[in-house]
């Protein structure tokens, strides 16, 4: 009991400014609810649900002016300018892709896919989900005017299929989930590699040669048994520009880092 007093008491000798009491009610469920594992999910389709609200409302245009803001990063006498809607492509979402493809290549190597024919389903499935939309697309618009647009419909979002697989992860099998989450990643790699084929109208050699060596770099570091983090960092950067450069799809250089990270502890 004497010990319960003390604490009570040292609790009530605690000094609280005039709004702590406040705001300290308020940060720890907003705390609690980021770091739950369906936040995330909640949190994309709260917000894909505004930005379709906004752009069909009069703020419409501000919402397209606010895509197309100028981002630059500068260093020195180097300088790099692309559009918010280009930074979040061709930048964020290479974070994205690292972060999935690493989850991927455990699952390859150790997890629900490491057996070849279970990995195979996913892929299957992933090449028919990008086909038979685009036949389908190509059929109701051959001859057209909008005919170049077949690659189109191939893609699956990610990021909305993840966010509805977290979303619903207590009550979907975790060996579905994995067939999902892998079916999705395959029919959005293969989306990207029919962008850097057919879409690419200007393909820059030299760059595309520099990107492949830095992957030859990622892998000779994986073989040596690097395991630090800084090198794998600095590559990948210098790897994702590499590929910006040259004309692919830049977030094909996240996936291609998470492939080349050790992904199997030291000791057994």
């Amino acid at each position: 009991m004497n010990t319960i007093d003390s604490e009570n008491k040292n609790h009530q000798d605690i000094n609280y400014a005039p709004w702590e009491k406040v705001f300290r009610k308020v940060i720890t469920p907003f705390e609690q609810f980021i770091h739950h594992q369906t936040a995330s999910g909640i949190l994309l389709m709260l917000v894909a649900v505004a930005a379709l609200i906004v752009a069909n409302s009069p703020l419409a245009e501000t919402y397209q002016h606010l895509l197309h803001i100028p981002v630059s990063v500068m260093f020195g006498d180097w300088q790099m300018h692309m559009s918010l809607h280009h930074f979040v492509n061709d930048g964020l979402m290479a974070l994205f892709f690292f972060v999935v493809g690493l989850e991927l290549k455990r699952e390859f190597l150790v997890g629900e896919l490491s057996d070849l024919s279970q990995a195979a389903l996913p892929i299957i499935a992933a090449i028919g989900g990008m086909l038979m939309p685009a036949l389908i697309y190509a059929s109701f618009n051959y001859g057209s005017d909008a005919m170049p647009g077949w690659g189109v419909p191939m893609a699956t979002d990610i990021a909305f299929a993840v966010g509805v697989l977290v979303l619903l992860s207590f009550r979907v099998p975790k060996a579905l989930i994995t067939f999902l989450v892998a079916l999705a990643i395959a029919d959005d790699l293969g989306a990207v590699l029919v962008i850097a084929i057919f879409y690419t109208q200007q393909l820059n050699l030299s760059w595309l040669l520099s990107a492949l060596s830095l992957v030859i770099v990622l892998m000779v570091l994986n073989f040596a048994g690097v395991r630090k983090v800084i090198p794998y960092f600095i590559v990948a950067v210098l790897l994702w520009y590499a590929l910006y450069q040259s004309g692919v799809h830049a977030t094909l250089a996240g996936v291609l880092g998470a492939f080349t990270v050790p992904a199997r502890s030291r000791y057994n």
